[in-house]
């Protein structure tokens, strides 16, 4: 079995047992955390990020040459730094 803390322990108890009753907006509520839900797990997202015009300047230089958007190329830059397999080359 998972081990469980405390209070998961009585919150799996009392589910087990059948002492868990509905709040009277649960239908309010499960939509809700439904949403939080969603937008917690959103595969893309905006950010907004200021760059000196030289950088961005040469950002769009490399994607053109990868031969994709910039927008797609510092993407693929922060994911491949997150990864850990951005190397700085000397």
């Amino acid at each position: 079995m998972i081990n469980l803390d405390l209070e998961e322990q009585e919150i799996l108890e009392a589910f087990e047992s059948d002492r868990l009753t509905r709040t009277s907006n649960w239908q309010q509520e499960l939509e809700q955390h439904k949403q939080i839900a969603s937008a917690t797990f959103a595969q893309n997202s905006t950010i907004n990020i200021f760059v000196s015009e030289k950088d961005l300047r040469s950002l769009q230089k490399r994607a053109l040459a990868e031969g994709i958007p910039y927008p797609l190329f510092v993407s693929s830059i922060l994911h491949k730094f997150i990864e850990g397999k951005l190397v700085e080359v000397s």
